[in-house]
């Protein structure tokens, strides 16, 4: 159930052991099932690619520029196709589309493993970039927040909770894998796991979700065009673009350059791995916390908390290059941050504007994040190649992720003034 929490704010989730009165059956089991087809579909799509780019550049010769500019591509595409396909989940359910997105990524993971060309290699990543979108976590958010509007929350960071060990498997799975029977024969095994696991999910336990949607439009009709141009109109929606591209740069940039930035400053390889290391695991220590605090953790206050964890891990950076100590500390910062983050922006939207059109909103909120994320490393590059070194670079993510902050604090305070306090929910009947 959500209660009402003081002085007119967002709801707050308090997780119930049976479903709450009005919501969708599978309860759990479903929850349980699609966290285990995103925690294969991050690992097989996403995190395999790091793992695979030095043998590719190897065999292929292919600059190391080139390869990554395919990711690059990758999620340029699927931030171009997030408010499309939140529209088409919004109106349809995600059965269909994270099925066929499940069957188009391990085809193309498969047609990865005999690629000769490079322009092929980038059309690959293009369709990738399409299947990331229809199978991660937007459409999996759209398809829990329509089943469990009461519970929503709790199910979601479960859904995180799991997802979050996809790099935890898959780096080190890949890696023996590619070690072993080589990049090409690895890409193939990926290509099943993902078959095998995601499209049984996605086809077989969203089962209804379209029907499901129908009759959510049919008693509450939107229409798209005047539900954009009233979001257009909002400062919030404003405020939380804002947030959450500037933030999805500085993640990105942050992740992809900490390794040769702590070279750079002398640190043995051993600690910079090390530190890297500690980022997955605070991730999901982070998302614990929420889960067990709920309770007293809305979205506006977990908010404004956590974004003011990345700045403060960053400015300990630079105020402390050689200790070993901020280093660790600043890893633990930015991991639990940036896991914590995936849930408030998973809940931004219900909790500081409406529900009405969660697809569509959620995806025209990723369309310039995921743009950010895919360009903001080569920014970052560019920063390094005219100062000289690393620590401009760290100065200019600092500015960027205290405005992201300073976005999302203003985005929650007009969210009181915008935005009609919701009515509180019924206990569930036990």
């Amino acid at each position: 159930m959500e209660i009402q929490a003081a002085g007119g704010r967002a709801p707050v989730t308090v997780l119930d052991h049976e479903p709450s009165t009005g919501e969708s059956p599978g309860g759990w089991p479903l929850v349980l099932a699609l966290a285990v087809a995103q925690l294969v579909s991050w690992g097989t799509v996403y995190y395999s690619f790091s793992v695979l780019l030095l043998p590719m550049e190897a065999e292929l010769g292919w600059s190391r520029t080139a390869i990554n500019g395919a990711l690059s591509l990758g999620l340029l595409i699927a931030g171009l196709c997030a408010y499309g396909i939140g529209s088409w989940v919004d109106r349809r359910g995600g059965r269909l589309l994270m099925s066929v997105g499940s069957v188009l990524a391990a085809m193309l993971l498969a047609l990865w493993s005999q690629t000769q060309s490079l322009l092929l290699f980038y059309a690959i990543w293009a369709g990738l970039g399409f299947a990331m979108a229809a199978t991660l976590y937007e459409p999996a958010f759209v398809v829990l927040t329509r089943r469990f509007p009461k519970s929503f929350r709790a199910r979601i960071t479960i859904l995180t909770l799991v997802a979050g060990l996809a790099s935890t498997v898959f780096v080190p799975l890949t890696q023996i894998l590619a070690t072993g029977l080589g990049w090409r024969e690895t890409l193939l095994i990926l290509a099943a796991i993902n078959l095998a696991v995601c499209l049984p999910v996605h086809a077989l336990w969203l089962r209804g979700d379209a029907d499901l949607d129908r009759t959510i439009s049919s008693a509450q009709p939107v229409d798209r065009r005047s539900l954009m141009r009233k979001v257009a109109r909002n400062p919030v929606f404003w405020g939380l673009a804002l947030c959450l591209t500037a933030y999805s740069a500085t993640f990105s940039a942050f992740v992809i350059h900490l390794i040769p930035m702590l070279a750079e400053r002398g640190i043995p390889t051993a600690i910079a791995i090390a530190a890297v290391a500690l980022i997955g695991p605070s991730q999901v220590a982070g998302r614990v916390v929420v889960f067990l605090f709920s309770r007293y953790l809305p979205t506006a206050l977990t908010g404004r908390i956590v974004l003011l964890a990345l700045p403060a891990s960053l400015w300990l950076l630079i105020r402390f290059p050689d200790s070993t100590a901020v280093l660790f500390t600043a890893a633990v910062f930015y991991g639990s941050a940036n896991g914590i983050m995936t849930i408030v922006r998973s809940a931004a939207v219900p909790d500081l504007m409406w529900r009405d059109g969660y697809g569509a909103i959620n995806g025209a909120l990723a369309l310039p994040a995921m743009a950010a994320q895919a360009l903001a490393p080569l920014g970052a590059a560019l920063i390094w190649s005219i100062s000289g070194g690393y620590n401009a670079v760290l100065w200019t993510l600092l500015a960027v992720s205290t405005i992201a902050a300073m976005a999302f604090w203003s985005a929650a305070a007009l969210s009181h003034h915008t935005v009609p306090p919701a009515e509180p929910d019924l206990p569930a009947k036990r």
